[in-house]
Order: C-alpha cells, then sequence, then structure tokens
C-alpha cells in the first residue's frame, strides 16, 4: 500500500506534526510506504493519484478545520485527485469528541460526499502522543483498507 498524509499545521514541530510522524512511522511498520505533504489551497494535488490511500488531517483552529486542508478541497484540484481514493481522517481538537464529531468532522466530510471514507478520528490533546491510541488507529486504517478491497 502506498499512503500520502495530506495535512495542515500552523506550527512546524507542534503536536499535530509529531502526530503525523507518529502515524506515519506506525504505518510504515505495517509495511506501507509513507509520504507526507503539508496542504496549500492553491496547490496541484495531481500526485496524489499515485497513492491507494490518502490520509488527510489537521487541527481545529477557532472552531474550523484549519483553512489550508479545507481551502485545498474548495479552491484546488485535490476533490477531483481523491475520485477513487480511500480516505481516512483525523483532527486534533481540544474539545469534547462528541461536539468534535458533531462540528468538525463534518466540515471535511461535506467536502468529500462520494469519496470512500474508511476510518476517521478525533485526537484529544491528552491522546496526541500516546503510542497505543496512535496505533489503534493505524490498525483501524489497515483493517477498513483490506476491508474496502475486497
Amino acid at each position: 500500500m502506498k499512503a500520502i498524509i495530506l495535512f495542515d499545521s500552523k506550527t512546524s514541530g507542534g503536536s499535530t506534526d509529531k502526530l503525523i510522524d507518529s502515524i506515519g512511522r506506525k504505518l510504515a511498520e505495517t509495511g506501507a510506504y509513507v509520504e507526507k505533504a503539508k496542504c496549500k489551497s492553491t496547490g496541484d494535488y495531481s500526485f496524489v493519484k499515485e497513492f491507494d490511500l490518502v490520509i488527510m488531517g489537521a487541527p481545529i483552529y477557532y472552531l474550523l478545520v484549519s483553512s489550508e486542508l479545507l481551502g485545498a478541497l474548495l479552491q484546488s484540484n485535490l476533490k477531483s485527485c481523491l475520485e477513487g481514493k480511500k480516505i481516512a481522517l483525523f483532527l486534533t481538537c481540544g474539545s469534547p469528541e462528541l461536539m468534535a464529531n458533531l462540528l468538525y468532522l463534518p466540515q471535511l466530510k461535506l467536502n468529500l460526499i462520494g469519496s470512500t471514507i474508511i476510518t476517521e478520528k478525533i485526537f484529544a490533546p491528552n491522546q496526541l502522543s500516546d503510542p497505543a491510541v496512535i496505533a489503534k488507529y493505524v490498525d483501524d486504517m489497515n483493517e477498513a483498507y483490506r476491508k474496502a478491497e475486497r
């Protein structure tokens, strides 16, 4: 499996960056080839077509999914490049999980209607560096990917 992690993060080396690196390492340990790319609202995402799995994630800022990831879905060719791809979503957020599921994940999912979303996860601040939580997300992603391949 070839996977790309598309992400947005306001700070380099911050908690979202570290989480992305941990997800990538854990996924690579399962035999996947993994790359990561920071989103830009007006970028060219043609390279996404080379990957089997697209993992998309961002932090929540001021009640919104970070703007570059949403912008990429709205203003670039990303949405068309995701056609036929399996997608895993994650958000990092300090809000309660129920609130995040109701308010924040739909901001992404509304722009992915018709796409195959295989797994999604809200990471609370205390989970961002928890190896067990990260491993479970990657295991769930791998299992969902295998099921979708059948």
